[in-house]
């Protein structure tokens, strides 16, 4: 009997074959021993046998519902049925599919040779493609993008394949992917290359080779401030996408010429090909030409002015550091000459700059290291020169290779690097320390000491602090410093100058003020400044060094007669000569500095000048 359990239309068949086997001759197995050997047969068999039926059906209902485009072939690629999906995905009948190669699919020649590579691939070594991203050809639309997999199918018989496509729709995404793309190398606001972008461009520039020419520009608006804040950033915007527009059709298109936007207001140029200098010059100066024209927004009629860097060299010359570097250099020298204008790298300049730079950047370690010391020079009555009205401090600095050095040569580096309020500091506190020896020493016969403020010094907010700590610290009153600086820093609008001067003196310290002219010596009651004493300097002390000339003594006299109107005593500084001294004193200046007494001296020769005034 057969087991329980067991299908009926299977124990028919065993059933069936038992009694034939049963009346065969020659075989001894009961019939109901061969029904059960049959039966188990019947049931391996079944269970070796996968149902065709239930698997055909699953894999139908698949097909027709994915939301993947499929298209089944024939052994030679030609499509023999295609779902409803691939139909929508390429905007036509599933039926129209039919009977098409599925190269034919793509829609550039290139898309069609991959395909027909993908499926030879296939069909020859049984190698599946990988998901790549293909156009292919919308009925109504044009090109889309698809992520296509092809791979093959076992076939009805043994050792028979046949291919399927398989597409998703990869548009929408892709074009995502090419916005992100474009955003990540592009300046949203001008739609120009961004400096990751040009600096891909520098390095394929540069990784060329053969005799062509390499130029880089950099350009920056002078004051783009001032428009940003005095109209508004919407204004500004504006003007940065004129500008880049303007750049654009000057440069775009001459010598493989890329625009980039670098940062807030600035601007880069590259350019590569045969030319010489003289060629890239003209470009940038129609440029600047074309940027000073006026771009009418909201009523004003706004024109910019630019200042450019320009460094022109072989492209096997140096990486794109070096270049970077130079043009950069060209550009803040452009700055430094005023603006509005270019400036061509030169490598000579470049050389002594390093040198200064270099110098620049060890001021921090050398002023830790005790480079740095006093230097004087004395003050004299000019009515009676062995009475000492005031020492001038300054600083120098003994450098371990380029030997003494001026406070002229290392003040415009400390100011760069942020130096000159540490450098400020220390000379307060030496001089102030010199100060409070030489009134111990010598009491009432001990000079007051006069220091003069760099422009980042004077502007600095907490200079009445830095002043008062030094007093305090070395119990010195006030009137004993005079504090020195000049027109620069009167007017820059950056500092609080009016405003400390106005504490300094509440607090009894002596300002000077150092004039060259009627100009600078109208600041005093223009601005109220609590100047107590002015010292001439320049051409108007110069023009007394020889002679003297019926317009220089007027010019003298009419500046020494405003003095004393505003009740200023008047020094001069830069006096060489006894003579020189003498007209200065015969038109009414009262006290001068300068090499008719001594260029300088160091902290043990004021020592003994002091004693030898003071006795």
């Amino acid at each position: 009997m057969p087991e329980p359990g067991s299908a009926p239309g299977l124990v028919d068949v065993a059933r069936r074959w038992a009694e034939t086997l049963a009346d065969t001759k020659g075989v001894s197995l009961p019939k109901e021993q061969l029904e059960r050997f049959l039966l188990g047969v019947a049931e391996d068999a079944v269970r070796a046998e996968p149902e065709h039926q239930p698997a055909l059906q699953r894999f139908s209902k698949l097909y027709s519902a994915s939301p993947i485009g499929i298209a089944l072939a024939d052994a030679n690629g030609t499509i023999v049925e295609a779902n409803a999906a691939l139909g929508r995905l390429l905007g036509c009948r599933p039926s129209s599919l039919r009977g098409r190669e599925i190269p034919d699919l793509g829609s550039a020649e290139h898309d069609v040779a991959r395909l027909r590579n993908a499926l030879a691939q296939l069909m020859t070594h049984g190698r599946p493609t990988q998901q790549e991203r293909l156009l292919l050809t919308h009925s109504e639309e044009g090109p889309l993008w698809g992520d296509v997999t092809l791979t093959d199918l076992p076939g009805d018989r043994p050792g028979t394949t046949y291919p399927v496509l398989m597409v998703a729709d990869a548009n929408e995404i892709h074009l995502l992917q090419e916005q992100l793309r474009h955003q990540n190398v592009h300046d949203v606001l001008t739609g120009l290359p961004n400096a990751t972008a040009f600096g891909n461009a520098l390095e394929t520039a540069l990784a060329g080779s053969g005799g062509e020419q390499v130029a880089l520009v950099y350009l920056d608006i002078d004051g783009f401030k001032v428009i940003n804040d005095g109209l508004g950033a919407g204004i500004g915007d504006q003007v940065l996408r004129g500008v880049a527009t303007k750049l654009r059709s000057v440069f775009a298109g001459r010598h493989e010429g890329a625009v980039a936007r670098l940062s807030g207001d600035g601007f880069a140029v590259l350019l590569r090909g045969d030319f010489t200098p003289p060629q890239v010059i003209a470009l940038v100066e129609q440029a600047l030409e074309e940027l000073a024209e006026p771009i009418y927004l909201g009523g004003h009629g706004i024109g910019v002015s630019a200042s450019a860097g320009i460094v022109v060299r072989p492209v096997a010359d140096g990486g794109s550091e070096d270049l970077l570097r130079a043009a950069e250099i060209a550009l803040h020298r452009a700055k430094e000459a005023g603006k509005a204008q270019w400036m061509l790298f030169d490598p000579e300049l470049d050389a002594r700059d390093r040198g200064r730079y270099q110098l620049g950047a060890v001021i921090a370690g050398a002023l830790e290291n005790g480079e740095f010391s006093l230097i004087y020079q004395p003050t004299v009555k000019l009515a009676n020169p062995d009475q000492l009205a005031a020492v001038n401090a300054g600083l120098r600095w003994s450098h371990p290779e380029k030997g003494e050095l001026d406070s002229d040569e290392f003040y415009p580096l400390a100011q760069i690097t942020g130096m000159t309020i540490p450098l400020g500091r220390w000379l307060l506190a030496e001089s102030l320390a010199a100060t409070a020896r030489w009134r111990s020493r010598f009491g009432d016969a001990a000079p007051d000491v006069c220091v003069r403020l760099p422009t980042r010094l004077a502007i600095e907010p907490d200079l009445v602090l830095l002043v008062k700590e030094q007093l305090d610290r070395h119990n010195l009153p006030a009137q004993a410093l005079r504090l020195c600086t000049d027109r620069d820093s009167v007017l820059d609008a950056s500092g609080e100058v009016l405003d400390s001067f106005a504490v300094l003196a509440d607090l009894g310290a002596q300002l000077v003020l150092t004039i060259s002219g009627s100009d600078d010596l109208e600041l005093i009651p223009r601005h109220g400044l609590p100047v107590r004493h002015v010292i001439l300097s320049g051409p108007v002390v110069d023009a007394l060094a020889d002679g003297e000339n019926d317009a220089d003594v007027r010019h003298l006299c009419q500046l020494v007669a405003r003095a004393k109107e505003l009740k200023l005593r008047i020094g001069a500084e830069g006096v060489h000569s006894h003579e020189q001294a003498e007209r200065l004193r015969r038109y009414g200046v009262l006290a001068a500095r300068g090499s008719f007494i001594a260029d300088s001296a160091t902290g043990d020769e004021v020592d003994e000048l002091i004693e030898r005034h003071a006795h």
